[in-house]
């Protein structure tokens, strides 16, 4: 009998030195063996190391480094005692101004290979803090039953096991404090094999301290159970989140059997504030919110600034989320119209606008890959256009979207790759990109925010 399964392909096990020539899009040093690229993790450009194999490809080789030789310059001291091991982010051993110089030449090689669009001003990169900046979280859970302990964390690297880590740099300093207790709560629970994950979110405090900043302290967790929780394991995360008040909500099936359980109080809403436009927004712990509340506030501001919104102007705002441009733009123009894929969502901008007091708001939801022109909200012409889509980009709508003959687009992007191919098109369309440039959404990580200009000719 034949076996058509791959047998797993057996690496070398003798570490090779090898001399870093540059670094690859997403931060790993590449470097030649015998004539075959080699992509190194851990690896900088000008660096001599010693790495260890850990896969093998007929195109190229990947390896681990285990031992620098000869460091760069551009060579730090990882601010996480995890990074050699967690996969969270990758790009912690390298200088946080040379991270943000990789993620510049990555877009602007997208821009010139994909889309073709040499001729640009490009925008100086927006940077924030690079430690405990991220509010936002899903945490793997594993019990181990060997160690009689509990992994909560994210993954290794090149694995698809659960880092074992009692502290994370980039989280949010108050989710981290949490990491430990966690492990220690439920590694002594019944259902301690049936947690696969839990949820994190950090919401701003209502109070603004002495500066007039809302700190980020108010936490919530969504764990997510297989089975139903003995009234043990319940009793024990209640008194969890009453020690360390936090939110507690349970998962036990999909996303639609989430429920608060402590405090039971009815709230399901965290909170997050732009100042610039005094705006207080509702979210709930499991909306789609950016990760990093201060470089949120910069890039909506500068935004703003580019797409330069009038008194007397109609703008379009698409895959608008709860509001998160909608709102700010509707301060500053006649009307704003938000148009975004989930019923959920457009609920939630209405309920922001409500909160806030806005009534030139309105929010609809559409599936924006589909035909849409006979959408009342696709009738009016508008002046501008904001549009901040998923990493698959906007293709499908860039010539409905050229129709409406907007004299300015703004576009936010994810995913380099896709904003190059959607420039491209625009310029098809009669839209030139005037400004692109990149903003550290993640610092350490290779993840590539990024923000472009588009006027019309």
């Amino acid at each position: 009998m034949r076996h058509n399964k791959r047998r797993r392909q057996k690496l070398p096990t003798e570490p090779i030195e090898i001399e870093i020539q540059r670094l690859s899009h997403d931060g790993r040093g590449v470097g030649n063996i015998a004539g075959k690229i080699a992509f190194v993790q851990g690896a900088i450009t000008g660096e001599r190391v010693v790495a260890q194999y850990t896969g093998q490809r007929k195109q190229f080789d990947e390896l681990n480094t285990i031992e620098v030789l000869e460091p760069s310059p551009d060579r730090v001291t990882p601010p996480c005692v995890h990074a050699d091991i967690c996969g969270g982010c990758a790009m912690q051993h390298i200088a946080p101004l040379v991270q943000i110089s990789l993620k510049e030449k990555v877009l602007h090689d997208h821009l010139a290979h994909i889309g073709g669009l040499n001729k640009f001003d490009t925008i100086p990169p927006m940077l924030s803090q690079t430690e405990g900046y991220r509010r936002k979280a899903r945490l793997g859970a594993r019990y181990v039953s060997k160690k009689e302990s509990l992994l909560l964390g994210f993954r290794e690297k090149n694995s698809s096991f659960i880092a074992e880590m009692g502290t994370c740099a980039v989280l949010n300093p108050a989710v981290s404090a949490l990491i430990m207790p966690l492990r220690e709560l439920l590694v002594n629970f019944d259902a301690r094999m049936v947690l696969p994950q839990i949820e994190v979110a950090v919401g701003e405090n209502a109070q603004a301290d002495a500066n007039g900043d809302h700190l980020a302290e108010q936490v919530a967790l969504v764990v997510r159970h297989l089975e139903a929780l003995s009234e043990k394991d319940s009793a024990a995360l209640l008194a969890f989140a009453q020690q360390h008040a936090l939110q507690m909500y349970l998962q036990p099936k999909a996303a639609d059997s989430i429920h608060k359980v402590w405090p039971a109080d009815n709230e399901e809403r965290l909170y997050y504030y732009l100042h610039d436009f005094k705006l207080r927004m509702a979210f709930h712990p499991v909306d789609f919110t950016q990760v990093n509340g201060e470089l949120n506030r910069k890039m909506i501001a500068f935004a703003l600034d580019l797409l330069d919104p009038q008194a007397d102007e109609t703008v379009l705002d698409l895959f608008c989320g709860l509001g998160n441009f909608t709102l700010p733009i509707a301060t500053r123009c006649k009307r704003v119209v938000g148009v975004e894929g989930s019923e959920e969502m457009v609920q939630r901008g209405f309920e922001n606008a409500h909160g806030n007091g806005i009534e030139n708001a309105s929010f609809y939801s559409a599936d924006l890959t589909k035909e849409f022109d006979e959408k009342t909200w696709a009738q009016p012409i508008y002046d501008k256009i904001l549009l901040d889509p998923p990493r698959s980009g906007a293709l499908e709508i860039i010539p409905r979207l050229a129709a409406f003959r907007a004299k300015k687009i703004v576009y936010i992007s994810c995913n380099p790759a896709t904003l190059a191919r959607d420039a491209g098109e625009l310029a098809k369309h009669g839209y030139v990109m005037t400004l692109a440039g990149v903003m550290d959404m993640f610092p350490h990580t290779g993840h590539v925010e990024s923000i472009a200009e588009f006027v019309l000719r």
